[in-house]
């Protein structure tokens, strides 16, 4: 599927990863697909959400707000860690090996997993495009995927930032036929 997204959505997705590594989340969410949308330069999604007052940061502290309201850990992976040390295999050497012959950062472990809600959103980015009759999947189209998917916790931010999610929606279509990528 993400051989059929454009450089940005996939530096959005890239992001949204990245982000979720950042806060110690072993899971990727909507809030963090949203995290990366945001912080994508010169895409559609960012752009669309930075002129509706939507900015990277108000939506980290709205996201790490909202997880921790709902007692959800910053565990960084730790069970997989921990399972993995109970063999004898010590991630965090592997990590300071990796960090030395690759650079810093060049692995991450573990790797986070989508949640049900992020799927979804990105089953609908799919739907979106086709409905606009693309065949590319741009920032534009995880925004709109995300906000018609009808759930999950990047929703949940935008309503904690009083964004009309329907004024989104008609911004991002707007964008788009205007020709925007």
């Amino acid at each position: 599927m993400f051989e059929f997204f454009t450089d940005r959505a996939r530096h959005a997705v890239t992001l949204a990863q990245d982000e979720a590594i950042a806060l110690g989340h072993d899971f990727i969410g909507t809030e963090h697909l949203l995290l990366g949308l945001a912080g994508t330069d010169r895409s559609t999604a960012g752009e669309v959400l930075r002129k509706q007052g939507v900015e990277q940061a108000r939506i980290r502290q709205e996201t790490v707000r909202i997880l921790e309201a709902a007692g959800v850990a910053t565990t960084g992976g730790q069970g997989a860690k921990d399972a993995l040390s109970s063999l004898g295999i010590d991630v965090e050497e592997i990590q300071r090996k990796a960090d030395d012959n690759f650079g810093p950062g060049a692995f991450q472990y573990p790797r986070p997993t989508y949640t049900q809600d992020a799927r979804k959103a990105l089953e609908q980015t799919l739907s979106e495009a086709h409905a606009l009759g693309h065949d590319r999947f741009g920032t534009e189209h995880i925004l709109l995927g995300l906000l018609s998917a009808g759930e999950g916790r990047g929703l949940d931010v935008l309503n904690a930032l009083e964004v009309d999610r329907t004024g989104l929606r008609e911004a991002v279509l707007a964008r788009v036929a205007g020709g925007a990528s």
